[in-house]
């Protein structure tokens, strides 16, 4: 039932109801004139989700564990279950982000979405390299552009911190122009510093980040591919072959089945009677040859 299309559907449409609340609840009339029906619909939603939880928790009752190997289930759970938390309940901004979290669970319904989360997720690490080396490099430029520029701009390069904020904004290459024109105005070689850090900033970590997410989004693909292989019906992986999140009690339950097929077949040779094999037929002798009339015998009958 948790797998059927009309559930998915249902749960999927509470989702957006729940946001539409979370929009209207945002207008301080409609919050006002109709807070009661708005705490009804409230509670609906939190009934709604529960429900789900209860059904999706009954139907993983003889394999807990797969529900909690599937992060999308701990996700929903901890949202769901936070309405119940006293503490939560009794904060109202951290309820309603967690309400807004809900928002989030639409990505079990859309895989393209879904792929996008997982792909941004396996990205994390890659992403704080790149922090740390876009730091590094912006702490570089920062000191350079206050031993050069702090005394003829301390607008904008009087201090470290200065310098780097307005460095990170020239990342955007938004107002680059009239920076180029006032550090010219200083000394013709700002043209290298601005030049370098541009072609640094702006382009070169640029396209490292980019490089990066496009490489996390095609594991997340290769991923979602090999979840949604293994969930379709004969087309997982053999019951031998060990996947990358196959459970070791299902598969030692596979080989199970396999022997015991097995063995019934052989069982089923050995109760099975004896075929009557027919004796083999003997060789037929081939028929004597009619005996030739002697010679002369026809002339001497006349």
């Amino acid at each position: 039932m948790s797998e059927a299309p009309a559930f998915s559907l249902g749960v999927f449409a509470v989702i957006l109801f729940n946001a539409l609340l979370l929009g209207v609840e945002t207008y301080s009339g409609l919050s006002r004139d109709h807070g009661h029906v708005l705490d009804l619909a409230e509670q609906f939603c939190v009934a709604a989700f529960t429900v789900e939880m209860l059904v999706r928790l009954g139907a993983h009752a003889d394999r807990p564990k797969a529900f909690f190997r599937d992060p999308w289930n701990v996700f929903d759970l901890l949202v769901v279950s936070s309405a119940f938390v006293p503490f939560l309940r009794e904060n109202t901004t951290l309820l309603r982000l967690l309400r807004l979290a809900r928002v989030l669970r639409t990505a079990r319904f859309m895989p393209q979405l879904r792929i996008l989360l997982v792909a941004v997720g396996r990205s994390l690490p890659g992403t704080v390299s790149f922090l740390f080396v876009g730091a590094l490099i912006l702490y570089v430029y920062a000191m350079v552009g206050w031993i050069c520029f702090a005394r003829h701009d301390p607008a904008h390069y009087g201090s470290l911190g200065r310098a780097a904020l307005t460095l990170f904004l020239l990342m955007t290459l938004e107002g680059l122009g009239d920076a180029v024109h006032a550090g010219l105005a200083v000394s013709p070689f700002s043209i290298v510093y601005y030049a370098s850090y541009v072609l640094l900033a702006s382009f070169v970590l640029v396209n490292v980040l980019i490089g990066v997410v496009l490489n996390a989004l095609d594991e997340a693909r290769e991923m979602e591919a090999e979840q949604t292989a293994a969930a379709s019906p004969g087309q997982g992986p053999e019951p031998g072959a060990a996947g990358p999140a196959a459970d070791p009690a299902d598969e030692l339950r596979l080989r199970i089945a396999a022997l015991r097929h097995a063995l019934a077949e052989v069982e089923a040779r050995l109760d099975a009677p004896p075929r009557e094999t027919s004796a083999p037929a003997a060789p037929r002798s081939p028929a004597p040859a009619p005996a030739s009339a002697p010679a002369g015998s026809g002339s001497s009958g006349r």
